[in-house]
C-alpha cells in the first residue's frame, strides 16, 4: 500500500462505524449481547481514535496514560466477568498504548514527525505509517506483538467460520442459530473488530 494516510482514515471509519453499531445494540437483546456490544462498542471507540493520522489530529503528550487507565479498566472488568476475548482485547490496548510512550521518548522522534504519533509512525502519518517510509526499531516486545497477531489471525478466522452458513436446513436450525450467541451483524463486526487490531498491532 502506498497511501498510509488513507490506510488511516479507512480505519478510523471502520473502526467509527462499528462502534455506533455495538452502541446501538447496548440497550437491545439479551444481558450477554448487551455486554458484548458495550465491550466492542468500548474497543472500537479507542481504536478509532488511537487510528486518527497524526498529520490531521496530533496526539497530546498524555493520551496514552488515559487509553491505559480506561483499557486497563476495562481489562479487570471484563477478567471479573470472565470474558477471556474482551480482557485480551483491551489488555492490547493497554500495550499499544504503552508502545506510544516507548516511540515518544525516542531521541529524534518529535523531529521527524512534528508531533507525537502512534507505534509503526513514519514522517507525520501517525498509526497508518506502517506502511511507509523507512522503519526503525519495532515500538512494544516483538515477542508479545507476535502472540497477539497469532491470537487476533486464528479469532479472524474462527469468527468468520462462524459466519458461514452451517448448511443445515429446516426452520428449527434457523431458529437455534437466531437464539444462539450475537446476531450475525455483531458478529461480522467482531469480525471488523479483529482484523483493525491486526492492522494496529502491525504498525507497531
Amino acid at each position: 500500500m502506498h497511501t498510509p494516510s488513507l490506510v488511516g482514515w479507512l480505519l478510523v471509519l471502520l473502526c467509527a462505524a462499528t462502534g455506533g453499531y455495538c452502541l446501538s445494540r447496548t440497550r437491545t437483546g439479551p444481558p450477554e449481547q448487551r455486554a458484548t456490544a458495550r465491550g466492542e462498542a468500548l474497543m472500537a471507540s479507542g481504536m478509532a481514535v488511537m487510528a486518527l493520522p497524526a498529520s490531521a489530529v496530533a496526539p497530546p503528550a498524555w493520551s496514552p496514560w488515559v487509553y491505559t487507565a480506561v483499557f486497563g479498566a476495562s481489562a479487570l472488568w471484563a477478567l471479573v466477568r470472565r470474558h477471556l476475548h474482551h480482557a485480551v482485547g483491551a489488555l492490547a490496548m493497554v500495550y499499544m498504548a504503552l508502545a506510544m510512550v516507548g516511540m515518544q521518548d525516542m531521541p529524534g522522534m518529535h523531529a521527524a514527525s512534528g508531533t507525537a504519533g502512534m507505534p509503526g509512525m513514519h514522517g507525520a502519518h501517525g498509526m497508518a505509517g506502517m506502511t511507509g517510509g523507512s522503519h526503525g526499531a519495532p515500538a512494544g516486545i516483538p515477542l508479545l506483538t507476535g502472540l497477539l497477531l497469532v491470537y487476533y489471525t486464528v479469532y479472524v478466522l474462527a469468527a468468520g467460520i462462524r459466519l458461514a452458513p452451517a448448511g443445515a436446513p429446516g426452520a428449527a436450525a434457523e431458529t437455534s442459530v437466531a437464539c444462539a450467541g450475537p446476531p450475525v451483524v455483531l458478529r461480522a463486526c467482531q469480525v471488523a473488530m479483529g482484523l483493525g487490531m491486526l492492522a494496529m498491532l502491525l504498525a507497531l
